[in-house]
């Protein structure tokens, strides 16, 4: 996926650009990036046909949804650190039409803008929202699932007590079985959540028994 070389300059500045100073912070456009990859490998796995789809909308869509999360106190962001889908969804069509504004091929901007709308749907129209759907959710699985977690707690205000409730909380109200369920329309990506997740929940058992110690000492 190659996004047009201006429209690429404009979305890097706007993506570098974090909880409204001036020092550049790659942590957004590594985001970006990192979603983008995903997407082709997904691609890659035949899940949909490849020569079937135009990838530029998809790029610009992966991009777009990082733009919500540049104000962690105005970002679509739940009580157990979770961003909202839809109102992330809505919000990054909202900012890339403003960011964007006549730049770049229009066809592709109303493409990428169909995709972000489509996203958050349970049966998304457009074969891309699905692929993209499904991108997004992986990231709540796994250790990379767990530090996202943490950032957006902690940079809300939220601690390691936060962090470890979270955690608890979504065991015993069986989040992460209505999410396996729920959360994706490829059968081979849901059998990566749940291989993810049976790694993290060895992983924070311990954690989560390291923590509760301390509160004892």
């Amino acid at each position: 996926m190659a996004l047009d070389g201006k429209v690429k300059q404009i979305l890097d500045k706007a993506l570098s650009r974090v909880d409204d100073q001036t020092a550049r912070s790659p942590r957004l456009l590594d985001d970006a990036r990192r979603l983008c990859s995903r997407v082709n490998r997904f691609l890659e796995m035949k899940l949909l046909p490849v020569e079937a789809l135009d990838t530029g909308p998809l790029e610009l869509a992966c991009h777009a949804l990082q733009l919500p999360l540049r104000n962690p106190k105005a970002a679509p962001i739940g009580k157990l650190g979770r961003t909202n889908l839809r109102e992330r969804a809505e919000q990054a069509a909202e900012m890339l039409v403003g960011i964007l504004g006549d730049q770049g091929d229009e066809a592709i901007l109303d493409r990428a803008i169909q995709l972000l709308h489509e996203l958050p749907q349970r049966s998304p129209m457009l074969d891309e929202a699905r692929i993209l759907a499904d991108a997004v959710n992986l990231d709540d699985f796994g250790v990379n699932g767990l530090l996202l977690q943490a950032i957006h707690l902690c940079r809300t205000g939220g601690g390691v007590a936060q962090v470890l409730d979270g955690l608890e909380k979504r065991e015993l109200d069986g989040y992460w079985d209505a999410r396996l369920k729920e959360g994706f329309h490829f059968e081979a990506v849901r059998q990566i959540a749940r291989e993810r997740l049976d790694h993290s929940r060895r992983d924070t058992s311990l954690m989560l028994q390291d923590i509760k110690e301390e509160r004892l000492l």
